[in-house]
């Protein structure tokens, strides 16, 4: 497994202090790249190689959303690979070592180059290993879209959320859904759903659907595609 250790600055917390819900992502999502960065597959080398790795689908367990300056170590690690795909767990723990978030997620392997997904090689597995997954409740990668759904007005992306891909980062998709989301106090379970890259102007629209025991809010264009789906239960 690979950690780095840092504390829960004020500029990653909420109004109650605690270490918001994309700030949690943020964490889980530098981890990874930092990892990457480490094994000489970073950035700038998939860049040259003409690849990258796409998230498609997060799951994430909440028990605890740590507090501001609390000391946490995020970790990471490839729990498995086939055929295009690559899947990876992530913990975020407090100092006695328990796990305050969990999160299991799906990425593809892109040939940029090609704009398609590629399989992924032999060589490529054994830069990152494999590792035992995590114990967790097998949810599938695809998001259930509720029929009623109550859509918002449309804003634009701005250029703070695009990345070095030219996209919108994965964790700003769950930003701008924290806005629909029910108190984070009250999510327990929490599941990503990317479908298509949104850009720098792009217009999107959040259709927002809030049921008893499930909040959902897809983020989509105007023209109707779907960019991303975010999924909250107690």
């Amino acid at each position: 497994m690979y950690s780095f250790k840092s504390r829960v600055r004020y500029s990653e917390t909420g109004e109650d202090g605690i270490l918001s819900l994309s700030s949690a992502v943020h964490y889980m999502q530098d981890c990874s790249t930092f990892q990457s960065e480490e094994l000489g597959v970073g950035v700038e080398a998939m860049k040259r190689m003409g690849r990258a790795w796409f998230l498609s689908a997060w799951q994430i367990e909440v028990r605890r959303r740590p507090r501001l300056m609390e000391e946490i170590t995020i970790g990471t690690w490839a729990s498995g690979f086939k055929a295009m795909y690559g899947y990876r767990n992530f913990v975020i723990k407090n100092p006695a070592g328990d796990d305050l978030v969990r999160a299991a997620s799906t990425w593809v392997y892109m040939n940029v180059e090609k704009g398609r997904p590629e399989r992924v090689t032999a060589e490529t597995v054994a830069v990152y290993g494999e590792e035992p997954p995590l114990s967790m409740e097998e949810m599938g990668r695809k998001i259930r879209i509720p029929e009623e759904l109550t859509e918002y007005p449309a804003f634009s992306v701005r250029k703070s959320q695009i990345d070095t891909n030219g996209h919108v980062n994965n964790a700003k998709y769950v930003e701008m859904a924290e806005e629909w989301l029910p108190e984070p106090n009250g999510i327990r379970k929490l599941r990503v759903a990317y479908q298509h890259a949104a850009r720098y102007g792009d217009q999107i629209i959040p259709a927002v659907h809030r049921g008893a025991d499930c909040h959902t809010v897809v983020l989509k264009g105007v023209e109707g595609r779907i960019y991303a789906v975010v999924e909250a239960k107690p």
